[in-house]
């Protein structure tokens, strides 16, 4: 009876386990073509990623107005002063990340993109290294060269090659390299209480929408006030349609933020981790099959380079958390166990979770 109940718990947590990882790629591939898709048609992608941020900081806030009004619990609200001091460079970092990766699709292709952006662990841990959070080690360096070599290969006489469009998404990725660093010394400050990914996505969104205006307002500010699609529109079912089209993006994006958070509350950051390698096949196979991405067999071999690279870190912080005592699912407490699992208060001993966190906190956008 109890060996029966052991293998019933085991399949029920394969399953559960399963369907999250799925969910998270609905949610993470679908907005990668569904934003590829639409700069299609809808070229103002700054706009559109500014929207974006405030669907998701809608959406926040009607999460913590729920569970505030079910828990009887207050929601962290931060002071104006460490809003500014200490929120505000992370802002600006992510909102600089997302908004170029946006900008980005009107240039290159899925494949590209994907592969590119991939190259953010290699900035992560630079600055890491640099901000003092990892030490340096024989197996980063290896990590690194393993990732910028196939990131080389993978761009070597690619028949699809965009020079601005890589710089554009080459920059987000090294701007995402100081994005996560501050993200992750943001959630090392308990004092803050930011911990929860949902109270994190609402006082990030107007500082981050902020941030990007001004790069708005030069490079699309004009062109916008004069499309047709937008302000001097003559079909207003065309507007809505436009306007409907962006809003769903933005659900994507929130849903992105929210499944990765379900995930890791359930299982780890590690099977995060190792869902986003293979997620990244994934993209690039649909890429190629879907949407007619060339991709050689040299891109395709660089592209298995970088993918051991990252496959290095994900083992060697597996080992590293294994040596800590391995990494352990979040748990909420509360009346309503579901719902305050996923937009729990942050706790005093929570802090052994803020590093899983950190993986994915603030992440709602891309």
């Amino acid at each position: 009876m109890g060996r029966w109940a052991l293998d019933v718990a085991f399949v029920w947590k394969a399953v559960l386990t399963l369907g999250l990882v799925l969910l998270y790629y609905c949610f993470s591939i679908g907005i990668t073509f569904y934003n590829k898709w639409l700069t299609k048609s809808f070229h103002f992608p700054l706009f559109m990623t500014m929207l974006h941020l405030a669907v998701i900081f809608l959406f926040s806030a009607l999460s913590r107005a729920l569970v505030q009004c079910s828990s009887h619990r207050a929601r962290v609200v931060l002071s104006w002063t460490d809003y500014l001091r200490r929120v505000a460079p992370t802002a600006l970092a992510t909102a600089l990340d997302v908004g170029l990766s946006n900008w980005s699709f009107l240039y290159i292709t899925v494949s590209l993109y994907t592969m590119t952006k991939s190259s953010a662990v290699l900035f992560i841990l630079i600055f890491s290294l640099l901000f003092k959070l990892e030490e340096l080690r024989s197996a980063l360096v290896l990590v690194v060269l393993l990732i910028a070599g196939g990131l080389f290969m993978f761009t070597y006489k690619s028949t699809q090659f965009n020079v601005e469009g890589f710089a554009l998404v080459l920059g987000a990725s090294f701007i995402g390299g100081i994005r996560w660093t501050l993200t992750q010394m943001l959630l090392q400050k308990a004092e803050l209480g930011l911990q929860n990914p949902i109270d994190t996505m609402f006082h990030l969104q107007p500082l981050m929408f902020l941030g990007l205006f001004p790069l708005f307002a030069i490079f699309e500010g004009l062109h916008l006030s004069t499309s047709e699609k937008i302000f001097r529109f003559q079909d207003t079912g065309l507007l809505l349609r436009v306007l409907g089209s962006l809003f769903l993006g933005g659900i994507l994006a929130f849903g992105l933020g929210f499944s990765e958070f379900l995930l890791v509350s359930r299982t780890s950051s590690l099977t995060l981790s190792i869902a986003g390698i293979f997620k990244e096949v994934c993209t690039l196979l649909l890429a190629a099959h879907l949407l007619g991405d060339q991709i050689s067999l040299l891109n395709w071999l660089g592209f298995a380079l970088c993918l051991s690279g990252i496959s290095l870190h994900v083992a060697l912080k597996a080992l590293h958390s294994r040596g800590d005592g391995g990494p352990k699912p979040l748990k909420g407490p509360g009346s309503h166990p579901d719902l305050e699992l996923l937009l729990r208060s942050s706790r005093p001993e929570e802090e052994n979770n803020e590093e899983e966190e950190g993986y994915f906190v603030a992440q709602g956008q891309q």
